[in-house]
């Protein structure tokens, strides 16, 4: 078994509204509360970063997925939207919707288009980070796939 350490350090300077920092080996960012929540929307917040971290996660496997089938890809891009539910003055990240756009090459078949699909839906229950808040935070997929 192999494990893996990731570390972070924050620095935060007092209250609600203000402004820290935030530093990884490859992350940088100044963090606050988000204009939504009432903050000082200045650099990221946890909401963008669990997304971020959900939608990275997700295309990143998908591409590993799609490069171990050998599928001809021509191209891949992705939304993806986080919903924060706030009732009764708690809140509670509630959704993600990865929207993927994943297109092979023309000389794709229709047996790689299906195995393209396969793999889209596959990759949500393979990434490590949907894992993680699976049973906490809901994930929904609205793909499109085809050729190009």
């Amino acid at each position: 078994m192999a494990l893996h350490h990731f570390h972070l350090k924050a620095d935060w300077p007092g209250g609600r509204n203000e402004v820290g920092y935030i530093e990884a080996d490859q992350l940088k960012s100044k963090i606050s509360i988000p204009k939504e929540m009432d903050g000082p929307n200045v650099g990221t917040n946890p909401d963008e970063m669990l997304l971020g971290a959900a939608a990275t996660c997700y295309i990143i496997s998908l591409a590993a997925m799609i490069e171990r089938a050998r599928l001809p890809l021509a191209h891949m891009e992705m939304d993806s939207e986080g919903i924060v539910d706030v009732t009764e003055g708690i809140f509670t990240y509630q959704k993600i919707i990865h929207k993927p756009k994943v297109f092979l090459t023309k000389e794709a078949g229709e047996k790689q288009l299906k195995r393209l699909d396969q793999l889209v839906k596959q990759a949500e229950s393979s990434c490590m980070i949907s894992k993680a808040i699976a049973g906490n935070v809901e994930l929904e997929l609205q793909a499109e796939t085809g050729i190009q």
